[in-house]
This record gives C-alpha cells, sequence and structure tokens, in this order.
C-alpha cells in the first residue's frame, strides 16, 4: 500500500467534504483517534475542534497525558469532564452489548451532541478501522463507532455527518501512516485500548470500586509486559470470586485474569508464552498490591475462538 498516497487523499478528501464548516472529533489518546486527530488538523487546521471525553473509565492518569502529549505536537486539545455522566449510565448494567450501547448513548447523544451544537461542527471526525466494521457487521461484538455501517443516519440521529478517513486500514496499516507522519512512538506504538475503555475490561457492572480495581490492575499489567513485544496486554476483572487467605484470615476476593496475545492486525491472535519468572511477578504484584483480589489467572485462549477484550 502507499501511504504517502493514502494520507495525501485523506486530507484532501477530508478538506473537500468539511469545505469552509468546522469539524469536530473526539480524541482517546490510542492509535487510531491519533492517527485522525493530525489528518484532520493537516486538512483544515483550527476548524477542528478536538476534545479528550473523559468518561471515568480511562487508565490512570490518561487524560492529562493525552492533552500534554498533543499540545507538544502543536495541536489544542480540550478535556471534557463527563464522568458522572458515565457512571450513571452504566449503573445497573451487566449485559454486555447494554453496556456498550450506553457508552455510545451517552457518548453520542450526550456530550457529544451538546459539543457539537456549541461547536456549530458540521461534521464529525471518527477514528474507525476496518477490523471495527467487520466485526461489527458480523455480529461479533458492536464496535462503538460503527454508525452508519448499521443503517443509522447520523445527521438525522445527531446533527452531523460522520468522516472515517481510517475504515479501509487495518491496525499495522495506521501503524505504519502514523511511522510515515513521524507521530511519537509512544502514540504510534500504543497497544490497541478500546474506545469503551476500561468497560470492556469489567465482566459485570462497572462501579467506581470496580473501576478502581481494573485501573490498578491495568497499570501492574502495562508496567511488567510492556517490554513483552506482545500485539496487546491487559488485566480483566471478573464477575466471580474466589475463595482464599490473607492474615490469616477467609477471604471471598476479587479474580483478576491476565490477557497478553500476538497478533498483526486482531482479527486472530495467540497467546504470547510468557517466562514464567515473568508471571509469577505480575501474580504476586496483583493480589498484594490490590486489595481484594486473591486470585490471578492467565489466558491462554487464541482468538477466535475467543475475542482480544472479554467484552
Amino acid at each position: 500500500m502507499d501511504y504517502m498516497k493514502f494520507v495525501e487523499e485523506q486530507v484532501a478528501e477530508i478538506r473537500r467534504t468539511v469545505g469552509d464548516a468546522k469539524a469536530i472529533n473526539a480524541l482517546s489518546g490510542g492509535v487510531d483517534s491519533s492517527l485522525v486527530t493530525v489528518l484532520g488538523h493537516r486538512a483544515i487546521g483550527e476548524r477542528l475542534r478536538t476534545v479528550f471525553v473523559d468518561n471515568a473509565l480511562m487508565r490512570e492518569g490518561e487524560p492529562r497525558w493525552v492533552v500534554e502529549t498533543f499540545a507538544q505536537m502543536g495541536i489544542a486539545v480540550e478535556l471534557v469532564d463527563a464522568r458522572e455522566q458515565f457512571l450513571s449510565a452504566l449503573a445497573g448494567l451487566t449485559d454486555p452489548e447494554q453496556k456498550r450501547q450506553a457508552i455510545t448513548d451517552t457518548f453520542y447523544c450526550g456530550i457529544f451532541g451538546r459539543l457539537v451544537k456549541e461547536s456549530g461542527a458540521k461534521f464529525l471526525l471518527h477514528g474507525t478501522i476496518l477490523t471495527d466494521i467487520e466485526e461489527t457487521v458480523a455480529g461479533i461484538k458492536r464496535q462503538h463507532n460503527i454508525l452508519a455501517q448499521l443503517g443509522i443516519d447520523t445527521e438525522q440521529a445527531y446533527g452531523y455527518a460522520v468522516l472515517e478517513p481510517l475504515k479501509t486500514l487495518r491496525k499495522d496499516d495506521v501503524r505504519e501512516v502514523c511511522k510515515l507522519l513521524n507521530l511519537p512512538d509512544e502514540i504510534g506504538n500504543r497497544i490497541p485500548f478500546p474506545g469503551p475503555a476500561l468497560a470492556t475490561r469489567i465482566v459485570g457492572e462497572v462501579t467506581r470500586e470496580r473501576l478502581d480495581t481494573i485501573r490498578a490492575a491495568t497499570a501492574i499489567v502495562e508496567q511488567e509486559l510492556g517490554d513483552s513485544g506482545a500485539f496487546q496486554y491487559m488485566a480483566v476483572l471478573l464477575n466471580d470470586r474466589a475463595t482464599g487467605i490473607r492474615n490469616n484470615k477467609r477471604e471471598f476476593g476479587r479474580i483478576i485474569v491476565i490477557r497478553c496475545v500476538d497478533s498483526t492486525d486482531a482479527r486472530t491472535a495467540t497467546a504470547t508464552e510468557l517466562p514464567w519468572s515473568k508471571l509469577q511477578r505480575v501474580c504476586d504484584r496483583i493480589v498484594t498490591e490490590i486489595e481484594d483480589v486473591n486470585r490471578c489467572l492467565y489466558d491462554l485462549t487464541p482468538k477466535p475462538p475467543a475475542t482480544i477484550e472479554y467484552v
């Protein structure tokens, strides 16, 4: 694939489609949304309003890191605090698709609908990639950023048109374009992180307490497996509990699963063969540093039959 030609075509298409109007995009800090942000600013400059929506579901320190990183690239990012709205929308939900729908509705109908009206934007730039479309259309799992492919008329439903500059690319292609455009390695080589964020790594209801647990476990896993060379690695909080012993007393504690996979484009994946000493260290840190967690498991399941994420 000619990546330079791809960049030139997408920049020209965004510029042509948006014309003299304004556009808006939500930046998560992941490689897909980061590339869309850069392409959009190349195309229409300050007429693209870029926001980071803090939905309470992000990793530790993520909102501030994203804003500061893009400021160093000369791109202003507006931080929007929407934590209460998302937590309220997720309260009591345990079904994976209901959780995804609640996040989608809160984002597009609630938070983003207001921001679009305030900005006067007529277009939304989306970081949708080909794998997102394929998994949603096939019914494997609903990706939060899939709208038109499901028959949703975004102009009628939300008041703006959606542009998807990356919809013909897979994850490996996206990384190559980031490299071509000299995006920082800490962005271009970031491991995949889902749009619904840590909600996809909590089986069952999403609460403040459970978010604190998975956020702490995520930090440990990313610190310890950052040198693994794997395509993606994560912690998952199960809905079950297990009997354990702590301070010579019975404890009915939470269970964390470690998922670490090798893949090229996320269509298929296999579990990474991690050294036993590495697994022991991650397990030891999780069960000793995180309150109420007394069991840690390693997931060996390939994709398929499993997906990479749990929810």
